[in-house]
């Protein structure tokens, strides 16, 4: 039996795919639109940029309450680079924080399997990577499905919070279920404020609801952090005032791999991958890149 793939019908399966997501997020954003909070289309609409130059393929993955754009600079740079790159867009985001309160990370995890399968379609080797909330789910993919990655790379991974109110998430979270169940809605506080970097992209109300996944996820991810064999590399800002800067460091000394570099970037901020300040962090990405022999450059 002939059991060679058809390369058309490999692209037209994958354009399928690409389609679906599209569409799908079109019909959550027309769902759940919110006036003077939902972002332009555009700015949650998932991207995908094809590159002949190479069989590798990056999984990018944005963080909590921001969208694809928030990956837009890092994937351009991937894929002048020579990479494919596919941005994801994970369930509940770049529609409305509502939207996003009615989600929980096993959801986003699929949104990003979803991906994968994407990325499957075009290229040979597939790399993940993440920043913040998508750093922690790079991870875990990982952890999951040990096989499917070439790498892995960990941007401001929120192993640990830094504001004091993040610890009794889970407790208001806890009140907001038992206000709802009896009724007394007027007493939840289901929303917090979100001191948005960028707040052309990021909602600028985080559901407490959505904080406590984060923190479930990364439990479950510092657990595993040793059975990841992989390249890695781990980047932490150190002035970040939102994830503990001590998170980058002590995912670097938990993982398994042999392979692992860790890079501490200067900045006050917690979004390192826009702006002036994400040239030093794409700079990291691309000497870690070539050591692993991903990507045609001057290795480390």
């Amino acid at each position: 039996m002939n059991t060679a793939i058809d390369p058309a019908k490999h692209g037209e399966v994958a354009d399928t795919l690409l389609a679906a997501e599209s569409a799908l997020f079109i019909k959550e954003y027309e769902k759940n639109y919110c006036a003077g909070e939902s972002k332009p289309q555009s700015i949650g609409m998932p991207f995908f940029l094809h590159s002949l130059q190479s069989d590798t393929g990056v999984l990018l993955i944005h963080g909590l309450m921001a969208a694809p754009e928030e990956v837009r600079e890092w994937g351009q740079f991937l894929h002048q680079k020579g990479l494919t790159v596919y941005a994801p867009r994970l369930s509940g985001h770049g529609t409305s924080s509502k939207d996003l309160s009615t989600r929980n990370y096993d959801d986003w995890l699929d949104s990003v399997d979803r991906g994968h399968a994407i990325l499957k379609k075009y290229c040979k080797n597939i790399l993940i990577a993440g920043f913040s909330t998508g750093a922690g789910l790079a991870l875990q993919s990982v952890i999951r499905k040990p096989h499917d990655f070439a790498a892995v790379i960990s941007v401001s991974a929120p192993l640990k919070f830094k504001k004091f109110s993040s610890k009794f998430a889970e407790t208001l979270n806890a009140f907001n279920l038992l206000c709802n169940e009896w009724g007394m809605n007027s007493l939840a506080r289901e929303f917090m404020n979100n001191d948005a970097d960028n707040p052309h992209i990021n909602y600028l109300l985080c559901p407490v609801s959505a904080f406590v996944q984060v923190k479930k996820l990364m439990k479950k991810v510092r657990q595993s952090l040793p059975a990841i064999n992989i390249p890695a590399l781990v980047i932490q800002a150190n002035h970040d005032p939102k994830v503990a800067p001590q998170s980058g460091p002590a995912i670097f000394e938990l993982l398994g791999s042999d392979k692992k570099h860790f890079v501490w970037v200067d900045y006050h901020l917690h979004g390192i991958v826009c702006g002036k300040i994400a040239g030093v962090v794409f700079k990291e990405v691309e000497l870690f890149l070539a050591s692993c022999h991903l990507m045609n450059t001057q290795p480390r």
